[in-house]
């Protein structure tokens, strides 16, 4: 049986704290809010009474990746995947002269809700202009496995080419998805992460509907995981893409090893198709099994990126999960929601945070948890409220939950 290790060797990011990895890692270190009020023509402020967002700006994909013509086929949780994945690629030395086989490469891509922007667009020109004026490019511009096909396409990655859909665990799973894939030996190189782009009106009515959306006023102070004050999540979207490899061919060419991928974790809470299960049992059996694939002790742990979405009942079930999980060591943990930064990407989420954790291990210091003023009794953890801290930890874990009772948990291990 092969058990190949995974070694992470390149990673890209866009979300509304920046365009790039590099500016987003800064200003989460810093403590800085991408968070703003929603200004795009389409989005109907009127109506909808949440109307601040994580929101990308001042973007525009690179013509080198896709031209102009090209990219407006697509919508725009597809160009964040291919952005994503050309910086990780780039990152990672392999946009040119790969040593591996193409058909040794792959793609996995998590994509929660798909292409919302362009589905609002088609539905008014249907209703105005006839089924005649929708365009032949409808459907491949909003299914959610083209962000992983038109990776493959622009990037010539002739293996393993699919997405994973679980709601706000979809990021997660396709890293577990491409971790295996490498480890059993069929793909040698792999694509994957989470991408996400639904800052549109039809989501931001369901989650209104739901009641499920921070009402406070400020963006800046609106997403306070763990805050007794806490009142809702807060939308965001971007993408958080990986580059894995197998170990050993990794180290062989020279690549600069940024972390290696060493559990996963799965669980289901079976309990309620929207809320967590109130005692955590689903998510703590989840990091268990994380625990156990990893071959490590709770103790080992240092770090954890808390799915932490600023919800009433979901941090309090996260924090009764990890005590669950870690039992006395649960009050070691340094654990921190970088969605009170980034606001929840949704299914874009995993892949985001997840390279959250493994920069924290590279450079040595762990983001904060801002607007942790007012920590609730219930939540009564170590959250590095407001501030950064330099903490040298060998494992990080990610932990993404989403709709329907799915859970999924990744380690991390520290590379130098």
């Amino acid at each position: 049986m092969i058990n190949s290790r995974v070694a992470v060797t390149g990673m890209g990011a866009i979300s509304g704290m920046g365009n790039s990895l590099d500016e987003i890692w800064k200003n989460l270190i810093e403590g800085k809010s991408g968070i703003s009020h929603i200004k795009r023509d389409s989005f109907d402020v009127e109506q909808i009474p949440v109307n601040i967002a994580g929101v990308v700006k001042d973007f525009e994909l690179d013509v080198e990746i896709l031209s102009p013509k090209e990219a407006a086929k697509y919508d725009t949780f597809i160009h964040y995947a291919l952005h994503g994945a050309n910086e990780a690629l780039n990152q990672a030395n392999l946009l040119e002269n790969s040593p591996y086989a193409p058909g040794k490469t792959g793609t996995i891509i998590g994509v929660g809700m798909g292409g919302f922007p362009i589905i609002e667009k088609t539905i008014n020109t249907f209703n105005e202009r006839g089924a005649r004026r929708v365009s032949p490019f409808f459907i491949p511009s909003i299914v959610p496995n083209m962000a992983s096909g038109v990776v493959s396409l622009r990037f010539n990655l002739k293996g393993v080419n699919y997405t994973t859909s679980s709601a706000c665990a979809s990021g997660s799973h396709a890293i577990s998805a491409a971790y295996h894939e490498i480890q059993s030996g069929r793909q040698d190189m792999m694509v994957t992460g989470g991408s996400e782009g639904v800052i549109s009106n039809l989501p931001f009515a369901g989650f209104c509907s739901m009641r499920a959306l921070s009402k406070n006023k400020n963006p800046l102070e609106a997403s306070r995981p763990f805050d007794k004050d806490r009142d809702g999540f807060v939308m965001g979207e971007g993408a958080g893409i990986l580059v894995l490899e197998n170990w050993d061919k990794a180290v062989a060419r020279g690549a600069q090893i940024y972390g290696e991928v060493v559990g996963t974790g799965y669980s289901s809470d079976a309990h309620h198709i929207t809320a967590p299960h109130p005692e955590g049992e689903g998510a703590a059996a989840c990091m268990e099994m994380s625990l156990y694939t990893a071959g490590i002790a709770p103790e080992a742990v240092g770090y954890v990126n808390a799915h932490g979405t600023s919800t009433p009942l979901g941090d309090i079930a996260e924090t009764k999960a990890l005590k669950k999980a870690f039992g006395n060591h649960a009050k070691n943990l340094l654990i921190s929601s970088s969605k009170s930064m980034s606001g929840h990407l949704l299914g874009a989420s995993g892949g985001f945070e997840s390279i959250v954790c493994l920069k924290a291990l590279y450079e040595k210091i762990l983001p904060p948890t801002i607007n942790l003023v007012n920590q609730d009794p219930e939540c009564d953890l170590d959250y590095i409220p407001n501030k950064a801290r330099a903490v040298e930890v060998e494992y990080a874990l990610n932990n993404s939950f989403g709709f329907g009772g799915t859970n999924s948990t990744l380690i991390f291990k520290r590379s130098n």
